[in-house]
């Protein structure tokens, strides 16, 4: 690595998975051998320059106490919040008050339910932020032709994709300025869809690195199968 900053990485985890159509959210469901969640976060913590990672729960969550993670040195938690942004604001306020260095840290934001991340990519997002001195996020070139449709379905037009790219995570910012980022768009009301949205709104320059196209996010039922078959090509035992 080129620097020595503190690196925390947040995980937003206090989602209901409504889309996942069952009683028990996304980040809990089975895979590989253990959750969804379980499986993201023991990837983060493989990376030894992690001085910690916060994990936002629903205050309503039963599951967390079950996993095998709930004692982990270096994993705590706090509480989330109605939207994403506000579960994310919540995880830096909590590594804020922790002091030690703080000031200067960096964050890597990543999303509980996309354990297929490789960390070679981490490690080089990380790489380029600190080499940029700027933010960075993985995402992937739009490939599909894209279609804007009308409500009722019937297509207005045909998206110029060249310039187009599908964010991922880990979008890895410092500390600091995602969190008045954050608190600016929640006093303006402003919409935040992820972080580096948060920072454009405030005139921030963030960084593209292409990313595999096997980081998907797990939020349809069809996802659990295509993910346990990313990570076992990825050579994780399952």
């Amino acid at each position: 690595m080129t620097d020595t900053k503190k690196i925390w990485a947040v995980v937003p985890a206090a989602g209901i998975g409504q889309r996942m159509e069952g009683a028990v959210p996304k980040q809990y469901l089975p895979l590989a051998g253990k959750t969804v969640l379980e499986t993201t976060l023991e990837k983060l913590l493989e990376l030894e320059l992690l001085a910690g990672v916060v994990v936002a729960i629903n205050a309503r969550d039963t599951h967390w106490q079950k996993t095998s993670l709930v004692n982990h040195p270096k994993v705590f938690i706090c509480l989330g919040g109605k939207e994403r942004s506000d579960s994310v604001l919540n995880a830096l306020n909590f590594v804020q008050s922790l002091g030690d260095g703080a000031e200067e840290a960096w964050v890597l934001v990543h999303d509980a339910a996309r354990p297929c991340v490789t960390l070679d990519n981490i490690r080089t997002l990380i790489d380029l932020a600190f080499t940029e001195k700027c933010g960075a996020i993985l995402a992937s070139a739009v490939s599909d032709t894209l279609k804007r449709v009308h409500r009722n379905n019937i297509i207005a037009a045909t998206e110029d994709r060249s310039t187009l790219w599908q964010a991922h995570t880990p979008q890895f910012f410092p500390l600091q300025k995602l969190r008045s980022a954050l608190e600016y768009c929640r006093e303006k009301d402003l919409p935040v869809t992820d972080e580096a949205s948060a920072i454009e709104q405030v005139g921030g320059k963030v960084l593209v690195l292409a990313d595999r196209r096997d980081n998907i996010k797990v939020t349809m039922p069809e996802d659990l199968a295509w993910a346990e078959f990313i990570l076992d090509n990825q050579g994780l035992q399952v």
